[in-house]
C-alpha cells in the first residue's frame, strides 16, 4: 500500500529513499468498507488521509437534514477536515468511504513533525495547499456567477474520473444543484452533443 503514496512522493515533491523511510515509519494503513465513515460531526479530525484506493466524500449536515458535499477524494488524493485538524476543534463535518478503500493516515504530530524534518514534504504540501486554495475559490466563485449548465460543464471536464464514480445526487449536491436541475441539464447536453 505504501508504494503508492511512495511514488506519489518523488513525483510530486523530489523526497529521496531516506525521506520516504521517515514517511512510512510514521504512517498508518487502514482499510475501509463502503459507506464507512472515516469522520463523523463532532469528532477531532486529528488525521490527514492519502487516499490510495477508493472514493470518499467530505460533507455537512445542513438544515432538514439536507447534505451538504464539500469535496471529493480519489486515488492519490488527500482528505481530512482541514479546518479541525489545524484547530484542533470538533469537526462539523462527515467523511464517509464511497467504495471499498485503503488509506495512509499521518497523525497531526507525525504530520507536523514531517512538515519541519523534510524540506521537500513542506515545499510540495505548500504548493498543494495553494492550489487546493485557488480550487476552493474558483468553486465558490462558479456557484455564485455561473448557470447550472456551466457548472456542470466545468465538473465533468475537470474531473471525468470521479464523474463516472459517483453517483448523480451526489454530484448534484456538490454543485449546489438540485437533483431534479441537474437532470435537465444532463438532458440539454445530451440534446447538444447529438
Amino acid at each position: 500500500m505504501f508504494g503508492s503514496l511512495a511514488e506519489y512522493l518523488v513525483e510530486k515533491g523530489g523526497l529521496t529513499s531516506g525521506e520516504l523511510e521517515l514517511v512510512k515509519h510514521v504512517s498508518v494503513q487502514k482499510k475501509i468498507r463502503k459507506n464507512q465513515y472515516l469522520l463523523e460531526e463532532g469528532d477531532n479530525s486529528d488525521f490527514i488521509g492519502f487516499v490510495v484506493k477508493g472514493s470518499f466524500r467530505l460533507f455537512r449536515i445542513g438544515e432538514a437534514g439536507v447534505e451538504h458535499i464539500m469535496r471529493f477524494a480519489i486515488e492519490n488524493w488527500w482528505i481530512s477536515d482541514y479546518t479541525s485538524f489545524m484547530t484542533g476543534q470538533s469537526s462539523h463535518c462527515y467523511i464517509e468511504a464511497l467504495e471499498d478503500s485503503e488509506l495512509i493516515l499521518f497523525s497531526k504530530e507525525h504530520w507536523e513533525q514531517l512538515l519541519v524534518t523534510i524540506p521537500n514534504f513542506k515545499q510540495m504540501i505548500d504548493k498543494l495547499s495553494a492550489k487546493n486554495f485557488e480550487a476552493h475559490q474558483n468553486r465558490i466563485y462558479s456557484n455564485i456567477s455561473e448557470t447550472a449548465e456551466v457548472r456542470y460543464d466545468n465538473f465533468v471536464r475537470l474531473y471525468p474520473t470521479i464523474y463516472n464514480r459517483i453517483p448523480l445526487y451526489m454530484i448534484a449536491s456538490f454543485l449546489g444543484l438540485t437533483r431534479e436541475t441537474l437532470s435537465r441539464v444532463r438532458k440539454q447536453t445530451t440534446k447538444r452533443a447529438v
